[in-house]
């Protein structure tokens, strides 16, 4: 899966690199993955897409919609472009392979869609659908009064579980998750009922901010973009800086796992 900074970059990378491609052939499903999400037979695929022309690429939540002639691919994974002659990885859960020599790979990481669908066609995905419904955290329609809407309910729940799941905010998981609680200053484990009025603005303002500065430096160093290079934004709290002190006040940042995956946190800036 990706997330929504990725999202952004991903798309608007493919809309200058691959707009105006004809696809030549599309393979979906060569190395089978438990939970890689196809629409329909993955066979079909190359006869739904071959011969037509990418246009438009957007970014919706954690998704890249690639428009091609009357189809729109929908993909959440990582997504890598290859020059002509470049070697195709030999792993890859979606290639396909551009009239010019080029090529572009999909390769699920932990999970996630590859969703080949037809104008007027139901995308039948519960997740892809509510994430459509809901305004983007980057948008000006997500304001604090929108924000102030999805705490009604959210008493018992944890930081990270209001903010990222159920698809609550389209494209907000567990990984920018963590940037984002530990500029608030708040513990993935804090229950939003024990926030006060100024926790949640700090909250907020955040989840506005931290996402936006994400997406403009070419997503996090943790992840790469559609050329195989990492992101310009330096994460606080992520795999590559566990152990090491924090930059605000010298604790070390901690991993524990929690809720189906890990949170990382500083144990002075954040308390429980």
């Amino acid at each position: 899966m990706i997330e929504l900074p990725e999202a952004v970059v991903l798309a608007e990378q493919a809309a200058r690199t691959l707009s105006g491609k004809r696809i030549a052939s599309a393979v979906a499903g060569q190395s089978p993955h438990k939970f890689a999400w196809y629409t329909g037979d993955p066979a079909e695929y190359n006869s739904r897409l071959a011969g037509k022309t990418v246009g438009q690429a957007t970014a919706s939540g954690g998704n890249v919609e690639i428009r091609a002639d009357e189809m729109t691919l929908v993909i959440s994974t990582p997504l890598r472009y290859h020059a002509a002659g470049e070697k195709r990885p030999a792993k890859h859960q979606l290639l396909l392979e551009f009239a010019d020599g080029t090529a572009l790979s999909a390769t699920v990481q932990m999970w996630g869609v590859l969703l080949c669908v037809g104008d007027g066609e139901p995308v039948g995905l519960r997740d892809y659908a509510i994430a459509k419904a809901r305004p983007s955290p980057l948008s000006a329609a997500f304001d604090r009064a929108y924000f102030d809407s999805l705490r009604a309910g959210s008493e018992a729940l944890s930081a990270k579980a209001f903010l990222a799941t159920e698809q609550r905010i389209p494209g907000l998981g567990n990984g920018v998750l963590q940037d984002i609680l530990w500029t608030a200053r708040i513990h993935p484990k804090r229950k939003m009922g024990e926030l006060g009025d100024e926790e949640f603005g700090r909250m907020f303002d955040t989840v506005k901010t931290v996402l936006a500065a994400m997406a403009a430096q070419g997503g996090r160093d943790t992840e790469r973009d559609l050329f195989g290079r990492p992101g310009g934004y330096r994460t606080v709290l992520s795999k590559n800086t566990v152990g090491t002190p924090c930059p605000a006040c010298g604790t070390e940042i901690r991993k524990e796992a929690y809720l189906g995956g890990a949170i990382y946190y500083c144990g002075g800036c954040q308390r429980v």
